[in-house]
């Protein structure tokens, strides 16, 4: 009887082995795509320029292959001196390159994965279907090697119980599952645990809006607009590096160009996230509609009732997206123009988008860990860069100087204290 009890402790321990090496290796393979999500995929892809180069191959055209971990953590002091440092911010259009503080692991795994990707191909089988995911070939494996130890189980029960038999044991009548306090109590445990993960996740995510993507009025594509047309952000946001508000644009501010556009020429692009396709001539109708504008007169409607408004016309009732609780102050200007943030920090890659959605789940820790790997752009005297405010931290300057320290994040300015961002 001893033997059977061996095989099944021997087959059940294997069983765990695997799929602990299993999760180990898909973890491994998967920290390269999810450090670069969380720290790349705003300014990169892995084989196109966006704000900055691609990463694939990217150690092959440095200088040498340790130049990466030395860039991602010292931009600042790299771009004074190192040619290729300052030919990459040129090719970004002058964009500098946000500083991070990551393990030299940690950088080697994104270059890695970049390296290794390779884009998804989306195969069809006979019925021209396009084919899922693994995952549920997984699932069912699971399924099956859970009913394989269940069957186990119950052989190794029903073995015990004729050796009992034979040698004259006797044994109490087996208590039914569904009554079996063993197996209650890992019941109750199970649905405790998981009730208690759901419940804390949907506590700490009360109040955000990660992904939320309303409809608005007018379908606005800003792949069209920041991408395609290549339009500053600033242009119509003039707020975002003047005042604490980025500010929706008016929409005088649309027909500075719609005056003269009024039709949508473009690649076909405009369509919505249920696949609806997307007139993008109607749509700018319906901003002629708002401004008061005549397109075949290509004037304004006349102002009968001296408003100082054409009549017809009517603010535009768009949607915000982006909203912190009342008591966070967040200011624009002060991480645009002092910080020298990019749009796509917090708002992803936006150039990209059809639609806008909230990208950042914008959450406390969010937004703490971004202070405590940014760095602050110092005044240099020698060459009269950077912000002069930050001179009066006479004592950083010095541990520079001397060595102690290599840059300055945010947070050991005071960017981690409550009353920066809570009234």
């Amino acid at each position: 009887m001893s033997c059977y009890r061996k095989f099944f402790c021997h087959l059940t321990s294997l069983l765990f082995s695997l799929s602990f090496i299993f999760i180990s290796q898909h973890s491994y393979a998967q920290d390269g795509e999810a450090l670069f999500k969380a720290n790349c995929q705003a300014c990169h892809k892995p084989l196109e320029k966006l704000t900055g180069p691609a990463l694939k191959g990217a150690r092959d055209r440095e200088p040498n292959k340790e130049w990466a971990y030395e860039w991602v953590n010292h931009v600042n002091t790299m771009l004074e001196s190192d040619p290729y440092a300052k030919k990459i911010m040129a090719e970004a259009n002058g964009s500098r390159m946000q500083q991070f503080n990551l393990k030299k692991e940690e950088i080697k795994a994104i270059l890695d994965w970049a390296d290794a990707y390779t884009p998804p191909v989306t195969t069809t089988n006979p019925a021209g279907q396009p084919q899922g995911d693994n995952s549920m070939i997984f699932g069912i494996l699971t399924l099956v090697l859970a009913l394989i130890a269940f069957i186990l189980v119950q052989v190794n029960s029903n073995l015990r119980k004729l050796s009992d038999e034979k040698e004259g044991i006797l044994q109490p009548e087996p208590v039914p599952f569904y009554r079996n306090k063993t197996y209650l109590m890992a019941g109750v445990l199970i649905l405790f645990g998981l009730g208690g993960y759901y419940t804390i996740n949907g506590a700490i995510g009360l109040g955000r809006m990660q992904h939320y993507q309303p409809e608005q009025p007018i379908y606005y594509s800003h792949k069209v607009h920041a991408g395609t047309n290549q339009i500053s952000c600033l242009y119509c946001h003039g707020g975002a590096q003047d005042s604490k508000h980025a500010n929706i644009p008016s929409v005088n501010v649309c027909m500075n160009c719609h005056k003269s556009i009024n039709k949508y020429a473009g690649p076909d692009v405009l369509e919505r996230e249920d696949g609806t396709a997307v007139d993008g001539t109607a749509e700018i109708q319906k901003l002629y509609a708002y401004a008061g504008w005549n397109p075949t007169a290509g004037k304004y409607n006349p102002d009968t009732n001296n408003d100082g408004i054409p009549d017809g016309a009517k603010p535009i009732q768009w949607i915000r997206i982006h909203n912190l609780p009342d008591h966070v102050y967040f200011n624009h200007s002060q991480h645009v123009k002092v910080g020298k943030q990019q749009c796509q920090t917090c708002h992803g890659p936006i150039q990209e988008m059809p639609e806008v959605y909230q990208f950042a789940e914008l959450s406390m820790g969010w937004c703490i860990n971004c202070h405590r790997e940014s760095r602050v752009d110092f005044y240099n005297q020698a060459d009269s860069s950077g912000n002069k405010f930050y001179s009066i931290y006479e004592k950083f300057h010095a541990d520079i100087k001397n060595g102690k320290l290599d840059s300055v994040t945010v947070e050991k300015i005071g960017g981690t204290e409550c009353q920066k961002c809570h009234y």
